[in-house]
């Protein structure tokens, strides 16, 4: 190899290898384009299933003579760190696929009507029956003297609550607060319509403002995995629990979950995020009410085809619970997060980059025994 121009520095070196792999990775890019793949689920894996790559793999990615045809030829070699797909649990319901299996036929859900008995009208009775039974089987909530109110997914039921709990006078938008680090889209959902009912208020850590507030308090926290409480100390706030995380894969159930609202979602609970299901749990009459007006209002109702297919899950799910001669999806979908947490932590071990807190071990009243969280969503701290 000839010798280096000598009015070269390392720093344009440095600059010159920048520019070149730069180039190198607009023209993977614009390749894929031309195949037409750029949005291909693969080449947008979340972080799960890129865990498994060894250290050494990981570490050749960011060498200077790394293989970029071969990255080309094997996306699960790509980390997207800006979004999850929850398909960690695909090959239990493939295994399951007849049990869960439905046929809807074509003169079926024609009205906008599920329930006309019912505050929550377009709210399928099976689907309320089984998210009854399966907070019942696993005891991660409080379901009776409870209103359930159905949405699009729980961003749908986020936005039906703050239009619920804000005051709807001349008293100017609440703010809406939460504990950093917090689910980073929360801040965009909340001030996308610029709403005169409610605006983002920031870290609840430092909220100091006098007068009504709401607080998002989300146990497991996403993005951390911690349990979370309320932080604000304010007789004046009004509190809206995301739950979507408090199942028995994820943390230790240690008692079932009592708060005025409550948020539950399907993608997180069963790994069904393409469904766009979720639910609430509301104890007071009035604040469902104006929840299921905010979701009249803005989509009519929630699909009665989605509602019956997640029934048709969770009816699955508490079956395989009380299945007492089978493994349940609850032990499989454990099974599952143990094992790429185990991955997870000997890369961060092996890398010496990053650091993966200890999370406290407490006794899961469901399964019946002592483990530490193995949150479903987590972003490592670089050291």
């Amino acid at each position: 190899m000839g010798q280096i121009p000598r009015f070269l520095s390392w720093r344009n070196m440095l600059v010159l290898s920048l520019a070149i792999n730069f180039s190198l990775i607009l023209k993977i890019l614009k390749g894929d384009r031309e195949r037409g793949d750029s949005w291909d689920r693969t080449a947008y894996v979340s972080i799960w299933p890129v865990v498994s790559t060894t250290a050494s793999e990981s570490s050749s990615l960011s060498s200077a003579s790394c293989n970029y045809s071969k990255i080309e030829e094997d996306d699960d070699r790509i980390i997207n760190l800006k979004f999850g797909d929850p398909t960690v649990y695909e090959r239990y319901w493939q295994e399951n696929g007849e049990v869960t299996t439905m046929v809807i036929p074509g003169w079926q859900s024609l009205s906008y009507f599920s329930d006309e008995n019912n505050l929550c009208w377009f709210l399928e009775p099976e689907l309320a029956k089984e998210i009854v039974r399966v907070h019942k089987v696993v005891g991660n909530a409080v379901t009776q003297d409870r209103f359930i109110v159905v949405g699009t997914g729980s961003t749908q039921l986020y936005q039906a609550a703050l239009y619920a709990l804000s005051p709807h006078d001349d008293s100017g938008p609440i703010n809406v607060v939460s504990a950093a680090p917090y689910y980073s889209t929360y801040p965009l959902i909340t001030d996308c319509l610029k709403s005169g009912l409610y605006r983002w208020g920031g870290d609840a850590k430092t909220y100091k403002e006098d007068g009504p507030y709401i607080e998002l308090v989300t146990s497991p926290n996403n993005p951390d995995g911690f349990l979370r409480e309320s932080v604000v100390n304010s007789t004046e706030g009004i509190l809206i629990h995301d739950l979507a995380y408090y199942w028995p894969q994820y943390t230790p159930i240690t008692s079932p979950a009592d708060h005025d609202v409550m948020l539950f979602t399907a993608s997180k609970s069963t790994g069904h995020a393409g469904i766009r299901i979720g639910w609430a749990l509301v104890k007071d009459r009035e604040t469902a009410r104006k929840m299921i007006e905010y979701i009249e209002l803005n989509t009519i109702g929630v699909s009665k085809d989605s509602q019956l297919r997640v029934a048709k899950v969770l009816k699955v799910v508490s079956d395989s619970c009380e299945n007492v001669t089978g493994k349940s999806f609850f032990d499989h979908s454990y099974d599952a997060m143990y094992e790429r947490w185990k991955l997870l932590k000997q890369a961060a071990k092996d890398t010496k980059r990053f650091s993966v807190p200890d999370f406290v071990s407490q006794r899961c009243n469901f399964f019946g025994r002592v483990f530490e969280p193995q949150p479903g969503t987590y972003k490592e701290k670089q050291k």
